[in-house]
Formats: C-alpha cells, sequence, structure tokens
C-alpha cells in the first residue's frame, strides 16, 4: 500500500529525480524517528519542491513510517520468521546463530535496520541475545526483564533464559553436540565478547563460524534500510569547547602512547568529539558512522554527506575528511605496520580482523574520549542546571495534573505519558525525549524497564502506587527524573518502603568522599536502609549522563559491580535506589547529581567531593512515614523541597503554583 503511494508521488512530484534514489532517500528518512525539524533534511535534498508537494512528500514517509514500526515488531510472525532462520542455517550448513541486540556501533540504542532480536521474537527490552539451534532456541536476559521477556515473547519458540543464572553455556553444552558449528556476525560482536564466545565453544567441543551476511538479514525481505537524519554542528556555546580543541587533547595523548590512530565506533563518542548532533536514532542525538583519530589531530569521518546540514562541513573545518561508510574497510586495511588503538568492549570483531589482516599493532584500551566526555565543563554543567530547572517546571506541571486527575479513574499509564511529554515539549531547546517514558501503575511499576503499550495499558487506580520515569533531551543537557506517587491513600506497607528507599537516596545525596573513590564503594549508602529491612532491589543505584548525548554514559556508575573509575568533579550521576514487588508496585526516586569539590571537615587530610543535586521537582510527601526519618534527613527534605520551590515556583501559575507551595511545605 505504502509502496505503490510512494511510487506514485516520487513519479509525480519529482520527475527529474532518478526514482529509485528518490525512493531510496524517502524510505531511509523514514527509518529515522521522528524530531521537530527532520524535514529540512527532504528540503534540503528536494529544494525544487513547492510547499504543497512537500506536504504531501512528507504525508507519505509517515505512512512508510508507520509501516516500519510494524513490520519490525510483528510477534505473530515470529514462528514463521523462525522457521526461514533455520532453512538458512541449514543452507549455511551450521547448527546454531547468536542473534545480538546490538549493532555494529555497539552503543546503547540501534536503529530500526538492526532491530533482528525484536524483529526475531518480539523481546523490546534494552539488554538480551538469542541463539537459535535446528529445533530449539532460547532468550537469555538479565534480572530486569525477566518478567517483560514472558509478555512479549513465545515460550513456546523461545525458553527465556536468566544470563547469568542460566548462562548461555549450559544451554549450548546441553543442546549442541561436539563438533557441531554455531555461526556468529563478526560485525555485532565485540572482541571481548568474541573473546568469551571461544572460550565457551571451546569448552564444549563446537566451532564458531563467522559469516559474511547476517542470517537474519537473508530472510528479512521488507528490512528498513539505513536511517537518514540530519546532522548538525552542536554550537560551542552549548558545548564549551570546539571541536579542535578535542580533537588536539586526543590527539597529544595518542603522541604520548606513541600511537598511530584510534577508532571510535560509538555514536555518542564521535557526537562529543566532533560537536556534531544527529537524529538517527530514538531519544539520542546521533548521527550513526564511524571515526579515526590521527595523531596529527586529523579526523577520518565516514558517514552518509547527503544528511549533512549546509553549514556542517564549515563546522568540521579541512582537519575532518569525510567518506562514504563503503570506504571504512579499506581505510583499516591501509593501516600496515601501523600503531592502531581500539576499544575492546566496543569495537567490533569484524574491525579487528581487519586491522589484523593489514598487519597493524593494535593496542587495547578504553576510548580516550569517554573520560574527557563524562567530566562535563563549566559551559555544560551550568547548561544542565538551566535545562533541569526547565525540566522541572514541566514535570511538577504534570505533578498538579496528575493530583487532580488521577484519582478520577480516567486516567491510564499512555495518556499520563503523553501528557508529560506535552508539559516538556514546550519548553526552551527540548529536542526530544532522553528515553521512553516509563509510566507503571500498579503492577506494572514493578517491572523495572516496562513500556507501556495498548496491550499493556493500565488505568491509575485509587489505593495504588504510579511510578513514572522520564526525561528530555534540551540543546543545552540531558535529564532523567523518577518519581513514584500515591493515587489515593497509601498502604502502611507502601509508606513503610518508599520511606526505605527515600533514606537512602538522601543517604547517596549527602554523601562527602575523599578523590579517588569509585561508585561502587558509595553504592552501600543507597541500599543499607533496605538492606537492614531485608529488601534490595536488581538494578544500579546510578548511570553517567551526557550533555545532550546519551541518558546512559560510561564509565562511571554507582553499582554493586566493581568500578576502577573514581568519580571526578564534572560528572554527571543519577542517583535512583527502589523497591519492586512483583505483581503490587514499584518504588523508585531519581535525581541527577554532579559530582563537585566541597569544603573539606575540620582536620581533613585529602582533597573532599560531594554531590550537587541537578534534578528539581517535589518527593511525594504521602508516602513518607516521617517516624523513619531522622531529624538530619528530614532537614534535607525540607532543604530540597525549599530549593525546589524558589527555582520552580517563578514558571508556574494560579493553581500550578499553588499546589507546588504545598508540595514543597517543610515535612
Amino acid at each position: 500500500m505504502e509502496t505503490a503511494k510512494l511510487k506514485h508521488a516520487v513519479a509525480t512530484l519529482l520527475p527529474h529525480h532518478d526514482r529509485d534514489e528518490a525512493e531510496d532517500i524517502l524510505r531511509a528518512t523514514a527509518a529515522a524517528p521522528p524530531r521537530a525539524d527532520e524535514n529540512v533534511l527532504l528540503r534540503k535534498l528536494f529544494p525544487s519542491l513547492e510547499q504543497g508537494e512537500m506536504k504531501e512528500l512528507e504525508q507519505i514517509k509517515e505512512g512508510l513510517r508507520k509501516e516500519i514500526r510494524s513490520i519490525v515488531l510483528n510477534p505473530l510472525a515470529s514462528g514463521e520468521r523462525l522457521e526461514k532462520l533455520r532453512e538458512v542455517m541449514a543452507d549455511q550448513k551450521v547448527d546454531g546463530f547468536i542473534v545480538p541486540l546490538n549493532d555494529e556501533f555497539h552503543g546503547e540504542a540501534a536503529p530500526a535496520a538492526a532491530e533482528r532480536l525484536k524483529w526475531l521474537t518480539g523481546f523490546t527490552g534494552s539488554a538480551g541475545f538469542a541463539v537459535v539451534l535446528k529445533d530449539t532456541a532460547a532468550i537469555f536476559v538479565d534480572g530486569r526483564y525477566t518478567l517483560q521477556v514472558r509478555n512479549e515473547v513465545d515460550v513456546t519458540l523461545f525458553t527465556p533464559r536468566h544470563v547469568s543464572e542460566e548462562p548461555m553455556s549450559d544451554w549450548l553444552s546441553d543442546n549442541m553436540p561436539v563438533g557441531a558449528k554455531l555461526a556468529v556476525d563478526p560485525w555485532l560482536h565485540t572482541e571481548g565478547n568474541m573473546s568469551s564466545l571461544k572460550k565457551i565453544a571451546a569448552d564444549i567441543g563446537i566451532t564458531l563460524k563467522p559469516v559474511s551476511e547476517n542470517l537474519i538479514d537473508k530472510v528479512w525481505e521488507d528490512r528498513p534500510p539505513s536511517p537518514l537524519a540530519l546532522v548538525q554542528p552542536q554550537e560551542e556555546r552549548f558545548a564549551g569547547e570546539s571541536s579542535a580543541s578535542k580533537r588536539n587533547r586526543i590527539a597529544a595523548k595518542l603522541a604520548d602512547n606513541d600511537t598511530d590512530a584510534i577508532i571510535h565506533t560509538l555514536p555518542d563518542v564521535i557526537a562529543w568529539l566532533l560537536n556534531i548532533r544527529g537524529a538517527d536514532l530514538p531519544c539520542t542525538p546521533f548521527a550513526l558512522g564511524f571515526a579515526i583519530t590521527h595523531k596529527d589531530a586529523t579526523v577520518d569521518l565516514f558517514m552518509e554527506e547527503r544528511k549533512f546540514a549546509a553549514n556542517l562541513h564549515e563546522h568540521l573545518g579541512n582537519m575532518v575528511r569525510v567518506h562514504a561508510p563503503a570506504e571504512f574497510e579499506s581505510t583499516l586495511l591501509s593501516f600496515k605496520g601501523k600503531h592502531v588503538q581500539i576499544d575492546p568492549s566496543v569495537t567490533s570483531q569484524y574491525i579487528v580482523d581487519q586491522l589484523t589482516v593489514a598487519t597493524a599493532r593494535i593496542s587495547r584500551a578504553e576510548d580516550l574520549c569517554l573520560l574527557p566526555k563524562a567530566i562535563k565543563n563549566t559551559v555544560e554543567i551550568e547548561g544542565s542546571r538551566r535545562a533541569h530547572v526547565r525540566d522541572g517546571a514541566a514535570v511538577a506541571k504534570f505533578l498538579h495534573w496528575l493530583s487532580i486527575n488521577g484519582p478520577t479513574g480516567n486516567v491510564d499509564e499512555l495518556s499520563a505519558e503523553a501528557k508529560l511529554r506535552a508539559f516538556r515539549e514546550v519548553g526552551e531547546n527540548f529536542r526530544d525525549l532522553s528515553f521512553n517514558t516509563i509510566s507503571g501503575a500498579g503492577p506494572n511499576g514493578a517491572i523495572v524497564h516496562y513500556r507501556a503499550s495498548e496491550a499493556s495499558n493500565r488505568q491509575l487506580e485509587t489505593g495504588s502506587l504510579y511510578l513514572v520515569d522520564s526525561g528530555a533531551q534540551y540543546l543545552d543537557g540531558t535529564t532523567d527524573i523518577t518519581r513514584t506517587i500515591a493515587i489515593g491513600e497509601p498502604n502502611a506497607e507502601m509508606r513503610k518502603n518508599f520511606t526505605l528507599v527515600l533514606k537512602g537516596h538522601i543517604a547517596l545525596a549527602r554523601a562527602v568522599f575523599p578523590k579517588g573513590t569509585t561508585g561502587s564503594q558509595l553504592d552501600t549508602l543507597a541500599r543499607a536502609p533496605l538492606w537492614a529491612a531485608g529488601l534490595d532491589y536488581d538494578h544500579g543505584t546510578g548511570h553517567g549522563v551526557g550533555s545532550y548525548l546519551s541518558v546512559h554514559e560510561g564509565p562511571q556508575r554507582i553499582s554493586k559491580a566493581p568500578s576502577t573509575i573514581a568519580l571526578a568533579p564534572g560528572m554527571i550521576i543519577s542517583n535512583e535506589p527502589g523497591y519492586y514487588k512483583t505483581g503490587a508496585y514499584g518504588i523508585r526516586i531519581e535525581n541527577l547529581v554532579t559530582v563537585r569539590e566541597v569544603t573539606p571537615p575540620e582536620g581533613a587530610e585529602r582533597l573532599t567531593y560531594g554531590f550537587e543535586t541537578l534534578t528539581f521537582a517535589p518527593i511525594d510527601k504521602a508516602l513518607i512515614e516521617k517516624s523513619l526519618l531522622t531529624d538530619s534527613e528530614i532537614a534535607w527534605l525540607n532543604g530540597y523541597h525549599y530549593d525546589v520551590y524558589e527555582k520552580l515556583e517563578p514558571q508556574l501559575e494560579g493553581d500550578a503554583a499553588q499546589w507546588l507551595r504545598r508540595a514543597t511545605a517543610p515535612l
């Protein structure tokens, strides 16, 4: 249906363009997520169109976008898709195939064209993989998705398994005979991941077989194209440092290490290094491509030029050489005898293989951009402060609206999610959400990475809890906030557990620690009140956040998992302890904080750091059991609410301002 409309539109509206090329452009722009300024690119690529003709073309593109969404996620077709994959496996003479979630860039998100796991299984989580054998298949997820996977995936086709408690190695050992061949796409496995797979294969006596074309792609007949979305400069008034300065910093490190070049694959790294932002992926301002920084501070960028904004070449300057993506492989092969650095945790095995063929000398270390990107400069921190105040005002307006409409029984998860977005969209510098909102009512709030759908949508019911985890992308900052709200009167258990989570949140917010402290050393502070009650949560306590970049950023984190990365001034990180009672409710309280130097205690012998809270929105006092809080915890909460009122009240009016005064009144 949409294909026919597309062909007709191209024939009538673009008679002087190559028809195949015009169709490819429209399909590729439809494969990118929607953005407010997305049609700037269409007008650039088709400048001869009149306004009415452009409107018609935009409508065709939207139809194609809906078609792509329906193609990617159609669980009813999973059985047929699985059988087709097994037919290709037989043709390739392999006994199994691993289907990862990631793409060749190994960032957090992937475009529709790379959503092979979702297309095959229906699973929409952000972490997991499947293994398909001749007569059985399994899908592996972590503790965040053990509930979700059973809701989304046909368990008669794919056996759900906990990735650490029921590891792939055990399952393969039970289901693959000695000598069997397990196919892998070397683009989709990092060198680190491939090393683990090689060990597993050796231990159980099977063979890994790299494939030149992904087996899913062979059977995915209507697979979307790679996205085509506008790439624009990130102005220095937001970035706080020029791209030239950043490139020189990285080049100096290469020279110090006697290294000729470093290969960058992560989209957020390339965006930060070159001060560019794109729209190839949902909720993240990235343009997909590869980059190589050389020790002379020049960069080779492998990216589609036709999606460049008119001023992008001037912004990049003559020290950045732009190449077609197809030239990346030949460039890798040109590094004969050169010393090249890669990050083994995010670099595809395929890239390593090409460098090996070229006889390059390979160094393996974390990408040199990661730590400088994580340590924000003063302009980025100030921008984040401003963005959070605007964002907090939007959240406060939403919470006021929810206080009126939530108890009526006329609000559901999807309508609440839409209302919150509407409040944000009118904010200055708003560009998009920073991730898909988690809008969980009652038992859905206990699903850590829940995503409301028409099938799962619940009403907000009196006597229940509503958990909303959301954020936005602004030109001057990225936000992420979680609030848990009582709909009507909460029971004593809800208040107790909420207060335990709040105590952990306050303990972390008030932490004072010496230079050199890692997030894993602070994690216990947030969990201790829950642990004392025999409770816990199965996710990290804090993740790094970018500056108009990814809402989940490394290398810093606050987690049970060991970390060698010390927290440093300028890092932005979340503070988000929680508690989840399966089948009943979820609780999470999340603010973003930035690490800063603080006045050391009297007699201190070391440089001392603490946190500045960036997020400002009321915490629901109806859920607080005051008797469980100490005087100092009450003082922190009252001080925080005082700051919330001072910052947000000037942006609210009428009833909303009065509500804010009540919501932030001292406990």
